[in-house]
């Protein structure tokens, strides 16, 4: 499936559970939100998207902590899991989908390399969970492209919609 497709399937999937949906975003820079404000009529669904590419944003705007960017770095699960959690906290939504990772093409460590993003999910009611993907130095264009799909797929994933394997009954 198409990105575009895949963000159709999110909006239904939540427009079905009537739920509202956040993300924050930060190597994407707003990629997930616009794919899915993108469709038409996604504002019955689609709350609001927090682009916060800065440490400072990622603070102010989702509540993320300083001790946590000190001790882990803004590409980590611990930071991840704020943002998700801060999405949440900060909107109307019952989920929200956070990413934050290194797009390159700098910017990598051997701790943490070019290609490597996490992903964060919180639904209400429920713990908040963290995924990491190790995409590869493919370019900047192909990880951001892949984070959105991946993130949109985390998301379907987690309110079991079966448009996420692509077998769609």
């Amino acid at each position: 499936m198409s990105n575009a497709e895949l963000a159709n399937a999110m909006l239904l999937a939540c427009q079905q559970r009537g739920i509202m949906l956040a993300t924050a975003e930060s190597c994407t820079g707003g990629m997930i939100i616009a794919a899915l404000t993108d469709i038409a009529g996604s504002s019955a669904v689609v709350d609001r998207g927090f682009i916060t590419y800065s440490n400072e944003a990622k603070m102010e705007m989702l509540g993320v902590s300083a001790a946590t960017l000190d001790a882990h770095g803004a590409v980590s699960r611990e930071t991840v899991l704020e943002m998700a959690a801060g999405a949440l906290a900060h909107s109307r939504a019952s989920l929200s989908l956070a990413v934050t990772g290194i797009a390159g093409p700098g910017g990598g460590s051997a701790d943490k390399p070019v290609g490597l993003v996490w992903f964060g999910l919180a639904l209400a009611g429920q713990p908040v969970v963290a995924e990491r993907q190790l995409f590869g130095h493919k370019g900047r264009e192909f990880i951001r492209h892949e984070t959105v799909r991946h993130a949109l797929q985390l998301g379907l994933r987690a309110l079991g919609d079966p448009h996420e394997t692509g077998v769609v009954p």
